[in-house]
Parts: C-alpha cells; structure tokens; sequence
C-alpha cells in the first residue's frame, strides 16, 4: 500500500485505554477522513494482538497501518510499514526486514539536513516536530516553520507536521509546506470521527 501525499496522519493514543476502545477511536477516525494511522505505544501490554488488529482494521478502509519504533512488530503484525526515530534502527535495516514496497517515516526534528540524508537512504517521508506545545511529546525540542519552508524546497517526498496540531493552527503549516498532520491528542481527546473531519477539512480549503 502506497503512502498517501496529503491528508490527516493519525497516532494511536493509547494510555490507559482497552483494546476495544482503542480500536473503536480508530475505525471513529478512518470515518471521519484520515489517511493513514500510526500504532504508537510506549507501555504496550499486547502490542502484537493490538497491531494485528489495526491493521484489519485500517485496510477495510483501504488505508496503511504503521509501526512506531519497531520493525520487528511491524514485520510479524503484517503492517505497511515502520517510523524511525533517531535511535531505532537505520532505513536500510527496515527495508530488508520489511521489504521494497514497506513505507518507511523517519523523525527529523528540525533537521532538514536529516530529512535530506534519509531521502537519500530511501524514506518514504520525513517527519518534523513538535510545531506547538504538545501532552504526548513535552520535552521535545520545537521546531520552526522555516524549517517546513525550507524542506519543501528541497524535498521530493511528503513532508509529515506533528507536535500539538489543532484544527486552529493546522493551515499554518499547511501554508508553510506540510503535507500531512500527523495528531494524536487533538484527535482522540474526544470525539475522534468529528475531530477527524474538523483536521481533514485544512485539506479541503487548500484545494
């Protein structure tokens, strides 16, 4: 499953949430409009049962389920792919266990140096962030919109925002060169189907 170029980037937000409920914000979300999902889960208590289960999940919608951080869930939950981050594995790690056609993310932070050097190892996105305050990643560094205008320039793959996006300050960073939002707080804090579309309408007003 190709990785899509625009639209809404959601994030498993699963603290002291059931699988049940987990799934069902979910399925919420894919209704409301999003285009991919990312299953992100730092204190997991069955992560292979739960990844196993979105990804069933997001292809009834036609829509590709990635891994955060672990390439070998990825690989034996049957998922589309994997997001690195600056310490879990290289890019050319995860294309050999994930294969050709797996979508591979890489976090750059503010880096468009990092964003250039994964590009050429292969990634099939880059991510910067966090743009705003952020519950899910308070200690990370902010990053800035020049860094957004700056990769646009240069970059000839999607471009990922994250970091305390909000339907209010999203098309900030639409305008400055983001392709997709990627969101987990502003989404499943509550009612994710009508957050989802709040999120996926930033798209529609810039076409």
């Amino acid at each position: 499953m190709s990785f899509p170029m625009r639209g809404l980037y959601a994030i498993t937000q699963t603290k002291n949430k059931s699988c049940d409920t987990i799934i069902n914000e979910v399925i919420a979300a894919l209704r409301g409009g999003a285009v991919i999902v990312q299953y992100r889960d730092k204190n997991p208590a069955d992560a292979l049962f739960l990844a196993k289960e979105l990804v069933k999940v997001c292809h009834q919608f036609n829509v590709p389920l990635i891994v955060n951080d672990d390439i070998e869930l990825a690989a034996m939950a049957g998922a589309d792919g994997v997001h690195i981050g600056k310490e879990d594995g290289a890019i050319a790690q995860a294309r050999m266990h994930l294969g050709g056609d797996a979508i591979i993310g890489v976090s750059c932070y503010d880096f468009v140096e990092r964003a250039l050097d994964a590009q050429g190892q292969g990634a099939d996105y880059v991510a910067f962030g966090r743009f705003f305050p952020s519950s899910s990643k308070p200690l990370a560094a902010p990053a800035k919109l020049e860094t957004l205008q700056q990769a646009k320039r240069l970059l000839d793959i999607p471009i990922v925002a994250i970091g305390g996006i909000l339907p209010e300050n999203g098309a900030q960073l639409l305008a400055a060169g983001a392709d997709l939002l990627a969101v987990i707080g502003g989404l499943f804090d509550s009612h994710p189907e009508q957050s989802a579309r709040a999120y996926q309408a930033l798209f529609n007003r810039q076409n």
